[in-house]
């Protein structure tokens, strides 16, 4: 009877500790899941922050560089005054740069380029000798400076000079592509790899250097002379 009263007490006791046990794991388990998920929690925020700082990897390769796929326009090649004129048929002094075709009177030849040595005037008639019958009536400047020449017309009707020729062969004048009198035929080839000589091209030998835009009234050209630049030229031909 002894034996199983001390039976039946130590399964009652072990069932107790048993509970008491499984009890204690379940606590300890629910513990220890909360920070894991107060921790993803508090890290969600910080990931949307993180994904709206980094451009979106789905988006169109095109949209991502829709500004890095524009092309850059060449400098002179827009149209001016429905003239395919280049700026580029242009040379640069102190600053200013002077082009074919710009408009350019006494007071502001003046301003960009100092007095001229000498001024000179011409209006075409029929009668001037020149047999220039089409320019009868325009009104011819010649502005002469040491080592450049410079000429402007101006039509009838009162419209303003506009520059039609210029001669160069003072090296402080360059090019807007910094070529200038006594350069070397292979530097000026380097900066101006659209142009041509027009004879052999021997470097013993003279010869002209043709830059010029596709309409062929505008031209730059260049004198060369013991595989030098000697002069530079910069002309519209008039109609």
């Amino acid at each position: 009877m002894m034996k199983t009263k001390n039976k039946a007490t130590a399964v009652i006791l072990l069932s107790i500790l048993l509970t008491m046990a499984l009890t204690g794991c379940q606590t300890n388990g629910a513990t220890s899941s909360e920070p894991a998920q107060n921790s993803t929690e508090s890290s969600t925020p910080n990931e949307q922050a993180t994904s709206e700082g980094v451009p979106d990897s789905t988006a169109p390769a095109s949209e991502n560089s829709e500004e890095q796929s524009a092309e850059a326009i060449k400098e002179g090649s827009i149209e001016k005054e429905g003239n395919v004129v280049l700026k580029e048929l242009a040379f640069v002094y102190n600053e200013h740069t002077i082009a074919i075709s710009d408009t350019a009177n006494e007071d502001q030849m003046e301003q960009m380029l100092g007095k001229p040595d000498n001024l000179k005037s011409h209006t075409y008639s029929a009668d001037d000798g020149t047999n220039m019958d089409t320019l009868i009536g325009f009104t011819e400047k010649v502005y002469t400076y040491p080592g450049l020449e410079i000429k402007t017309i101006s039509i009838p009707e009162g419209k303003q000079d506009s520059i039609f020729h210029i001669e160069i062969t003072d090296p402080k004048y360059t090019t807007v592509r910094n070529i200038k009198a006594g350069d070397s035929l292979d530097t000026l080839k380097n900066a101006y790899p659209e142009g041509k000589l027009l004879g052999n091209g021997a470097p013993d030998e003279e010869d002209d250097f043709r830059y010029e835009p596709s309409n062929y009234v505008d031209v730059m050209s260049f004198h060369i002379k013991d595989a030098k630049v000697e002069s530079i030229q910069i002309y519209s031909l008039l109609d």
